[in-house]
């Protein structure tokens, strides 16, 4: 029998456009238009882009073959993939799966993006990558077990993206199942991404989407001009990614249903550019307010229910949920949201 890494392999590599059904393609192409749009904003909105052009111009990866969204400056593939990989995640409006509980397009797409330009490919072949890449994030997620993986201080969007990004990269570049094995092996040696930045509010999390679609790239670069990586990527029990990050995790989930299921179809943009986890008290405050013609000045307390990692997130510890002092912080607040929604709806 098959392991799950070399399964997984084989269905991305042998994924044709013409066999994904309609209704995963159309909702593909919306998320790609959502993911370009909120880059575009971020390109000239984000904070970081100014520290990000300094870099890269001292790196020496300006003048290349990729694209930046909203810059006419051309770019060094991996570079390009790195870059977009941050604008696509810096405002917190990027799409989210919800059983998964990652951002699957800031890691793929801007691999996808840049291994299309480097190899010429079309439309169909864009589309077919990208969902190979969303099957493959979305399935390690939910292997892992996001809960015990936030619980661990990881953050599967950076973890998982990687794998996603390198499947997204290695269907562009039409690589073999044994190559897109090897792919992912080199993916389970640089998946990596703290929470830490949620104790004072830093720019590590859009760092994490770039550097995940960059090194997803990479790897499947690499593959393909026969650099080998390690076997059973995903559930060898010599530091397999699954055994190595999460304390219980369901290697078969990997793939359930694979290529009948396509968890891309549960992917939902966002409507708030904060974390999804506020999302639902934010509905409940607007709607709320709306019904009951509320003045924000009337309300001395708001209680608000959170699952237990959504908590760990946007509600713990209490003191500095109550006092953000910068808009990283202020998007990871319950209170901070819950007071906006109720004073400008």
């Amino acid at each position: 029998m098959s392991s799950e890494t070399t399964t997984l392999a084989r269905f991305v590599a042998g994924l044709n456009f013409e066999d994904i059904p309609r209704d995963v393609i159309e909702r593909t192409q919306f998320l790609i238009m959502d993911h370009v749009g909120i880059a575009l904003r971020a390109r000239y909105a984000a904070d970081l882009n100014e520290a990000m052009n300094s870099a890269l111009t001292g790196l020496g990866f300006k003048g290349g073959a990729a694209s930046v969204i909203g810059d006419p400056q051309m770019y060094a593939p991996p570079a390009a993939a790195f870059y977009n990989g941050n604008l696509a995640h810096s405002l917190d409006f990027d799409d989210t799966h919800a059983r998964g509980s990652i951002h699957p397009s800031a890691p793929i797409l801007p691999a996808a993006f840049a291994a299309a330009e480097m190899t010429g490919a079309d439309g169909r072949a864009l589309v077919a990558g990208i969902i190979a890449g969303y099957e493959t994030q979305i399935r390690i997620s939910m292997a892992l077990g996001p809960s015990d993986h936030y619980q661990q201080g990881f953050h599967p969007t950076a973890t998982c993206g990687v794998f996603g990004a390198a499947a997204a990269a290695g269907r562009i570049f039409d690589l073999s199942p044994e190559q897109m094995e090897s792919a992912f092996g080199l993916c389970g040696s640089q998946a990596a991404g703290s929470m830490q930045f949620l104790a004072d509010g830093s720019w590590n999390k859009p760092f994490h989407t770039g550097y995940a679609a960059m090194s997803g790239l990479i790897a499947a670069t690499l593959a393909q001009q026969g650099f080998t990586g390690a076997k059973k990527a995903l559930e060898g029990e010599r530091g397999g990614f699954l055994n190595a990050y999460a304390p219980h995790p369901n290697p078969a989930e990997v793939i359930s249903e694979l290529g009948e299921r396509f968890e891309t179809m549960e992917i939902g943009v966002k409507p708030y550019p904060s974390c999804r986890y506020g999302h639902a008290a934010i509905d409940a405050l607007i709607g709320l307010r709306t019904a009951h013609q509320l003045d924000y000045e009337q309300i001395e307390s708001v209680q608000v229910g959170l699952p237990r990692t959504g908590w760990n997130i946007v509600g713990d510890p209490e003191s500095d949920k109550q006092n953000p002092t910068n808009y990283v912080e202020g998007q990871f607040s319950m209170p901070f949201v819950a007071a906006v929604a109720l004073r400008d709806g």
